[in-house]
Order: structure tokens, then sequence, then C-alpha cells
């Protein structure tokens, strides 16, 4: 146990000495890929550190946020410590990484989240990221927008409340009251980390309306479009090409 933690509190450093070095944001190479698939080394570094990473319409900001909300949608924690390191080199908060695995409890799974942060406590170790960086468990929320709620709250009611009137409860109560309204994620980034689950799980009948959310929070079309593109490569085409008639449809709704 000891020799994981001392891994990972190598790997975390590594990567922010890394990053600092090349002027890239890039994780240490695998050296499970040097050993074994050198050809997907050769990927790694060319086609996404080379070239996706680098791609304009999203930030490394941006594609840190997409990563690491398809890594825990997928419960790929052994990942999770070069893309920890990543995210804070690439300017994600502590606080910021706290919301998203809090986020990802509710649109991913809660083993996930709790899985998410055993591996982010290590690397929150090796930074020195304590406590007061973290958010409040209970701060004072974000203003609620009355007439977006209503709309959607009367759609809920409308189809899953004769059906699973539990679900309607919680879904108003602790999500759209209480977990939306929390401040330790910007609504346009909260969007961002739930449409990227969304696509990483292949729920693409639920990204209609986070992808609305998510573009009336700030998200452009050219974003959206690139969070697909990289999600191609975390989440694998398959879930990417099945999102792309999803946001055509979208976008064709929403004037110009």
């Amino acid at each position: 146990m000891k020799h994981l933690a001392a891994a990972t509190m190598f790997i975390a450093l590594g990567s922010a000495s890394l990053a600092q070095a090349q002027g890239t944001a890039s994780p240490p190479p695998s050296a499970d890929l040097q050993a074994v698939a050198p050809a997907l080394e050769r990927y790694e570094a060319g086609t996404i550190f080379g070239n996706l990473w680098r791609r304009p319409d999203l930030s490394p900001r941006d594609r840190s946020i997409v990563t690491l909300s398809a890594l825990i949608a997928r419960n790929q924690a052994s990942e999770l410590p070069r893309y920890l390191g990543l995210a804070l080199d690439s300017s994600v908060r502590p606080a910021e990484i706290s919301g998203l695995i809090t986020h990802l409890a509710f649109y991913a799974g809660w083993a996930n989240a709790t899985g998410a942060a055993t591996a982010a406590k290590a690397v929150f170790a090796a930074r020195g990221i304590g406590a007061d960086q973290l958010p409040a468990a209970q701060p004072d929320p974000l203003p609620l927008d009355e007439a977006a709620e209503a709309r959607r709250a009367a759609g809920v009611a409308q189809n899953v409340r004769p059906v699973v009137p539990g679900l309607e409860q919680f879904t108003t109560d602790t999500l759209f009251r209480d977990l939306w309204l929390r401040p330790d994620l910007a609504p346009r980034d909260r969007s961002l980390v739930t449409i990227s689950a969304l696509i990483t799980a292949g729920q693409v009948a639920q990204v209609p309306y986070h992808l609305n959310r998510a573009m009336d929070n700030g998200l452009t079309r050219a974003q959206a479009a690139e969070t697909v593109t990289h999600l191609a490569f975390y989440a694998g085409w398959p879930n990417a090409f099945s999102a792309v008639p999803v946001l055509k449809g979208v976008f064709d709704s929403r004037p110009n």
C-alpha cells in the first residue's frame, strides 16, 4: 500500500515537472505503453498530446474537465493520477476538481465518485493541497433561475412523477435545487461535466436537455463539437459517433 501511494505521488509530481520543462500540458509517458504497446505510445504522444490537446476550440483546462469526467464516468481510476496532475497544471482549481467529483456521483454513480476521491486524495497530498482549498460542504447557493426551473420541473412532474415519484422528488430537491446551485463549478463547467459523462456512458437520450442547458450557460457550438471529438479518444469512437446526430438536432433547433 505504501508503494502504491508513493508511486501515485511520483506520477502526480512528475506530471507537473514534465509539463513545465516542455512548456506544454501533457502527463508523463506510461511505462506500460513503452513496454507493451509502442504503437499505442506513439498515438498517445503524437496524436493525443501532439495534436488533439493542442486544437484551439477547447482550452487545455476544458479538455482536462472533459477527460476527468470521462475517466470517472468509466471508473478508470488507474489513469486518474496522471490526468489530475495535468488538470491542476492546466488551471483547474482543486475546488473545481472536488466539485466535479461530487457532481459525478449523481451522473456517473456513487462508487465511481468515491473511487475518484481516493485517487485525488493522494494527488492533493503530493501537491500540498489542503482543506482550505476545497469547497464548503454546504455553501451559499447560486441564484436559481425560477423560470427555467419551473419549465424543467413541469416536464419531470408530467413524465416521471406518475411512474417513479421518489425520483421526481430527489431530482428537484437534491439535483436542481441543491447540486446545480453549488458555486464550486461555474454553471457552464457543470454542464460540460454532465454532457461529457453522458456521452461517455452512451446516454445520448439525456444529452439534448443538458446540451441546450450547456449552451444557455455559455458553451459554444464549436466547444460542444470539439468535446465530442475529444471524447472519441477517451470514451471510444462509437460513443462519439452516437452523439453526432444528437448534437445536430440541438444545433438545428437553436437560432444561429
